[in-house]
């Protein structure tokens, strides 16, 4: 167990952690020159498309040292921030963490609020400059920053470069020194804390693990304690680029199990397994249950989808934890269910999911946050959906979460960061000069004004430069209005949103506009409306498709014509009253993207 170590890597999006997890590979010979290739622990088509981690990935590296073998179990993470859930949990199976910071970008938000989680689980803290071959490195520079936030000494950080292969060698002494072996007791009744599952079609659910007291062999009977199952371990082994079968797993050690469990509900992250014959005393901590902060509805595209939906639903949470769902129905949409995510970036990755891996097509609704909303009679109500919000006249006041943002930006673009966070409602708290050049900016603004397009327009207007990172601090009471929109006088209930006074008009002008170029003409006009409880603030109309009837009568009297109208006008509205209008799929994407 003393040869043991743990860590993971931490890191803001795009500072190389895939690329300097690929050379510790390399340097330890956990993968043949054959199998090389670019980040290869993203298995995933969509991570390697965008470039970005999207899943924690685990692997076991042997390691001579002056002639001892030390097992080295490496966790490499996600670093943008909808999926820090991901990193909070690797950080749980972990005695030691590398903290990568880009040797030409600095310091960026994600890379504070990473190194926090690690600070408060007691790891090991080893700062690894990267990228140092590029001609543009300031490791200088980067280095003071470093020292500022962590405090050690400058010879306490790691030069290296994930391409070249630059100071790898001395990065895995440095762990060795460094990071704690596990502690734990080898004789003490099995415990085992689970920190990531997937589903494999053919072998039911495997869940990995980290031993943190006692022993399991192949064949034990086990027990999972949240959900009280017992299974037989019919294979368990080590985590290497494929997995590793084994005969026995010890204290220290990380690892997977498979027992033919068939059904995604009977494997919860954070559980607990123990044997069967000789639990333990209890759960051992696990992570906190994870909060969403982004709600959607997501509806099969052809209803007949929607068992199949269920099941893929089940399977991606298994792999994703962060995902919650329930089921709901919608007068527009049908059946489908209401998925809390962790961001638009988690939500766009699930959609993405579900078409790629299980081959079905959703669609999704406005985005939205959730409200608590207090009644004159003094009860409250948590509302994820804006269709689920009480009559007008009996609510009291709503509140709305609040987040602490935190914004680390060149000095250039302060001006233009500063009046979009004020657009979006935000206050400013306290400004920070990290170096003369970058300054880190810290808001309280409403969860529910950066939900749509805040982080797209914090890129464009920064060129690519500023950081953002996010916490939930609490609620506040808001001037929030539910805004419908009404299609001859029907609500459209997936078009929803509860949105702040002082923007409901301009958003609600700009919805009818949107709707009217995509809902197609039908034979009678439809009215197209946006209204706040009974007062209607926007209208459009779609023109009905006309059949030219005067097109017979050529002279005599006016009134022959006149008649044939009228006739028609009649038809028309005795149309209107049976005709319901289809509003296309396209139309709800485009709301979205209302900008």
């Amino acid at each position: 167990m003393k040869n043991i170590r743990n860590f993971c890597i931490i890191a803001h999006i795009d500072h190389g952690k895939s690329t300097l997890a690929d050379r510790l590979l390399q340097v330890t010979q956990t993968i043949s020159e054959r199998e090389m290739k670019a980040q290869v622990l993203d298995d995933m088509d969509l991570e390697k498309e965008r470039g970005i981690t999207i899943k924690s990935h685990a692997i076991r590296m042997d390691y001579q040292y002056k002639g001892e073998e030390y097992i080295l179990n490496l966790i490499d993470t996600p670093g943008h921030v909808d999926f820090s859930y991901e990193v909070s949990r690797s950080i749980a199976a972990c005695e030691g963490a590398l903290l990568i910071v880009d040797a030409t970008q600095g310091i960026q938000a994600q890379t504070i609020s990473n190194l926090y989680l690690a600070i408060e689980n007691d790891l090991e803290i080893i700062p690894v400059l990267n990228k140092m071959d590029l001609p543009n490195a300031m490791p200088e520079v980067v280095e003071d920053q470093i020292i500022d936030l962590i405090g050690c000494s400058r010879e306490d950080i790691l030069r290296a470069s994930g391409k070249t292969g630059e100071g790898v060698d001395f990065l895995l002494e440095t762990i060795i020194h460094k990071v704690p072996a596990p502690v734990g007791d080898p004789k003490a009744p099995l415990q085992c804390l689970i920190f990531d599952s997937v589903f494999n079609p053919f072998r039911g659910v495997i869940a990995y693990f980290k031993v943190v007291n006692g022993e399991m062999n192949k064949g034990d009977w086990v027990k999972f304690m949240a959900t009280q199952g017992e299974y037989k371990a019919e294979e368990i082994g080590f985590l290497r680029l494929n997995m590793d079968p084994a005969k026995k797993l010890s204290t220290g050690d990380v690892g997977y199990i498979i027992c033919s469990i068939k059904t995604a509900k009977e494997v919860k992250v954070g559980d607990t397994i123990t044997h069967k014959e000789n639990p333990c005393e209890g759960l051992i901590d696990g992570f906190e249950e994870v909060k969403p902060m982004v709600f959607a509805g997501v509806y099969p595209i052809d209803s007949e989808d929607y068992e199949d939906l269920r099941a893929a639903m089940e399977k991606l949470q298994l792999n994703d934890a962060s995902l919650t769902y329930e089921p709901e129905s919608s007068a527009a949409l049908g059946f489908g269910f209401r998925c809390g995510f962790l961001g638009l970036l988690h939500m766009e990755i699930i959609q993405e999911r579900l078409d790629r891996e299980f081959s079905i097509n959703v669609i999704t609704t406005v985005p939205n946050v959730s409200y608590i909303v207090h009644t004159h009679k003094g009860e409250e109500y948590e509302v994820y959906n804006p269709s689920g919000l009480p009559e007008v006249t009996l609510v009291d006041y709503i509140e709305e979460p609040v987040i602490q943002a935190q914004i680390i930006t060149k000095s250039d673009y302060i001006g233009q960061v500063m009046s979009l966070c004020m657009e979006k409602r935000g206050v400013l708290s306290h400004q920070n000069y990290l170096t003369t050049d970058r300054v880190e900016l810290t808001f309280s603004m409403p969860l529910g004004e950066i939900v749509f397009d805040f982080y797209d327009k914090l890129k464009s207007i920064s060129k690519g430069y500023a950081s953002f990172d996010y916490h939930q601090t609490g609620h506040q009471r808001a001037k929030l209005v539910r805004l419908d929109i009404l299609l001859n006088g029907e609500m459209v209930d997936a078009l929803s949103a509860l949105i702040h006074f002082d923007n409901a008009q301009t958003f609600g002008r700009r919805v009818c506009e949107k709707l009217k170029e995509l809902i197609p003409r039908q034979q009678f006009d439809i009215a197209i409306q946006a209204a706040v409880g009974a007062k209607i603030i926007s209208r459009e109309t779609v023109k009905a498709v006309r059949k030219d009837v005067t097109a017979k009568c050529y002279g005599g009297d006016i009134s022959r014509k006149r008649k044939l109208l009228e006739k028609q006008k009649k038809g028309k509205k005795r149309m209107k009253q049976v005709g319901n209008v289809e509003v296309p799929q396209k139309a709800f994407l485009a709301v979205l993207k209302l900008d």
